[in-house]
């Protein structure tokens, strides 16, 4: 069912379905300045601009590029500069929501918890001798 938001862009009402997140007006303009980037990153001496040189270029926002490049429709494989970026550290990422040094970091951190848990259940469940005190004979 469609659901009435306001366009995040001009402000307008419009019938939120999921598939677009702005309204019928600002969808043509943003195709528009699409095509306007895609037909700059065709040809060949631009293949490998940068996100800062496309900006310039075009006039395009740094944040459209990252939803395209998020969403899939301009390809990193094919326009090697490209990327968004990372949500922890902010370096330029292509796949996932993470760079591969933050989520090797992560990776490491949750090892090294894991290791942690195993040995304080390990120091838990050892067996512990029984202790005897000696009274002081005198």
């Amino acid at each position: 069912m469609a659901e009435v938001r306001n366009c995040p862009t001009c402000g307008e009402l419009f019938n939120f379905t999921g598939i677009r997140d702005v309204c019928a007006k600002c969808a043509a303009i943003e195709e528009k300045m699409f095509e306007e980037v895609y037909r700059f990153l065709r040809k060949r001496e631009n293949r490998a601009a940068n996100i800062e040189r496309i900006v310039e270029v075009t006039g395009v926002t740094e944040t459209l590029l990252y939803q395209w490049v998020r969403k899939g429709r301009l390809q990193p494989a094919l326009f090697p500069n490209l990327g968004y970026p990372c949500d922890k550290c902010g370096a330029l990422t292509t796949t996932g929501k993470l760079c591969d040094r933050c989520t090797s970091e992560i990776k490491r951190e949750i090892s090294m918890h894991d290791a942690a848990l195993e040995l304080r259940e390990a120091l838990k469940t050892k067996e512990r001798g029984t202790y005897y005190a000696q009274k002081d004979r005198k």
